[in-house]
């Protein structure tokens, strides 16, 4: 089975996500974002996610992980969550 690795930011807007997004964009390293702004625990390890399969993740998570390019960031994606930042960091 596929496995994916990947590191997000967890925000309550989508405003906020954007402008972090520019911020990362603009030469700021993802994990001190993460560690600075992020909502979800995994901040603390700079977003990190870990390694998982399809399924294991929710739908709009699985669609971005499963085929955006690695190393790229990505989003605003919405979830019940919030809204996300996410840089998939491998695949395979």
């Amino acid at each position: 089975m596929a496995q994916a690795t990947a590191r997000h930011i967890l925000v309550d807007t989508e405003t906020k996500c954007e402008e972090l997004k520019k911020d990362i964009e603009g030469g700021q390293d993802f994990a001190e974002v993460a560690k600075k702004h992020s909502s979800c625990p995994s901040g603390r390890n700079g977003g990190d996610l870990g390694s998982f399969g399809p399924g294991q993740m929710v739908p709009e998570f699985d669609t971005v992980v499963f085929s955006a390019d690695l190393n790229t960031v990505q989003g605003p994606v919405k979830t019940q969550f919030g809204y996300h930042l996410l840089e998939v960091t491998s695949r395979g």
